[in-house]
C-alpha cells in the first residue's frame, strides 16, 4: 500500500498568483475605461470650478471660491430645489407605477412574459428626443389639453409648459428603467414563501408587506437611483415638455456653459449637484436598509 501511494502521480497545486494575475488582467480594460471616461473628466470639473472666466469666456486658471459662493447663493439655488424636488416626485411616482407592472408581470405574465417584457423595451427603439416630441402632440391645444379645456369650459386651459407635463414626460421616459430591477427581484423570489405566509393566515396585503417587499428591496433601491440620479440633470424634458417655465440645473447648467459661456461657475454648480446627488443617494440607501433591519426584528 505504501509503494502504490508513493508511485501515484500528484497533480500540482496551481499557484493563486497566477488567478490574482488574470483577475488584474481582466479589470485593466474596465479601471482604464472608468478613469479616462468618469474620473478624468470630473476631476477636470473640479478644477476648473475654482477658476474664474476669461475675457472671451470659457476658463481662466485662478483659484476662488466665489463660483461656489454664487452657486450656494439663497437667492440663486431655486433650480437646484426645483431639481431635487422633481427627481424625488418622478422617482416616487416611477416605483408606484413599476411595482404594480413587475408584479403583474412577474407573477401573472406566465406565457406572455417575454412579450409584456418586449412592450417594455420597445419605446427604447426610438429616439428618446422623437418620443418627447410625441408628446407635444398629445398634450397640445389638439389633444389631451384641447379635450380637457372644452370638457372645463376653459379655452385658455393648457397642459404644456406646466410641472405635471414634465412629471409625465419623466414617468413615460425612465419607467422601464424602474420596471426592470423589480421585476428582475420578483421573478427570482421562492415563490413558497409567500404560500407560507397565507398558510399563516396573513392577508394578501400583509404578505405583500412583510414578505415580497423585503425580498425586492434590492431591486427598488436600484431602480431607484437608476432614475433619480439623471432626473437630478434631465434638460430634454423641461426644455420641451416645460416650454422652459420649469427652469432645472441642467437647463441652467446649459445657459452657464454653451450661452454666457461662464465655465468655473457652471463646473461649481455641477460639482454641487453631484454633491446633492451623491448625499441624497447615500441617506436613501440608509434609510431603506434601516428600515430592512427593523422589519427583520420585529418579526423575530
Amino acid at each position: 500500500m505504501g509503494t502504490m501511494a508513493e508511485a501515484a502521480p500528484q497533480t500540482p497545486a496551481r499557484p493563486r498568483r497566477s488567478y490574482g494575475s488574470l483577475t488584474g488582467l481582466l479589470v485593466v480594460p474596465a479601471s482604464l475605461w472608468y478613469l479616462v471616461l468618469l474620473v478624468v473628466p470630473l476631476l477636470i470639473v473640479v478644477v476648473m470650478s475654482f477658476g474664474e472666466k476669461s475675457r472671451l469666456g470659457g476658463y481662466q486658471p485662478a483659484f476662488t471660491l466665489d463660483n461656489y459662493i454664487d452657486a450656494l447663493d439663497p437667492q440663486r439655488v431655486s433650480p437646484f430645489i426645483t431639481s431635487l424636488a422633481m427627481a424625488v416626485s418622478g422617482t416616487i411616482l416611477c416605483l408606484l407605477a413599476a411595482l404594480p407592472i413587475a408584479y403583474f408581470i412577474a407573477t401573472r405574465g406566465g406565457r406572455r412574459k417575454s412579450l409584456l417584457i418586449l412592450l417594455l423595451i420597445v419605446p427604447f427603439w426610438t429616439s428618446f428626443l422623437i418620443r418627447t416630441y410625441a408628446w407635444l402632440t398629445i398634450l397640445g391645444p389638439d389633444g389631451l389639453g384641447g379635450f380637457i379645456g372644452t370638457l372645463i369650459g376653459d379655452s385658455s386651459f393648457r397642459i404644456l409648459g406646466t410641472p405635471f407635463a414634465v412629471l409625465l414626460g419623466i414617468v413615460y421616459a425612465y419607467l422601464p428603467l424602474m420596471v426592470f430591477p423589480i421585476y428582475v427581484t420578483m421573478e427570482r423570489m421562492d415563490r413558497t414563501l409567500i404560500e407560507a405566509s397565507k398558510d399563516l393566515g396573513a392577508s394578501r396585503w400583509g404578505t405583500f408587506r412583510q414578505v415580497t417587499l423585503p425580498i425586492t428591496a434590492t431591486g427598488l433601491i436600484t431602480g431607484s437611483i437608476l432614475v433619480f440620479i439623471p432626473l437630478m440633470g434631465e434638460y430634454v424634458v423641461p426644455a420641451i415638455l416645460g416650454y422652459g417655465r420649469v427652469f432645472l440645473i441642467g437647463n441652467q447648467l446649459v445657459l452657464q456653459f454653451l450661452e454666457s459661456r461662464n465655465w468655473p461657475e457652471g463646473s461649481a454648480r455641477a460639482v454641487v449637484l453631484i454633491a446633492i446627488m451623491l448625499v441624497t443617494v447615500i441617506f436613501y440607501v440608509w434609510f431603506v436598509n434601516r428600515g430592512r433591519r427593523t422589519r427583520e426584528v420585529s418579526v423575530l
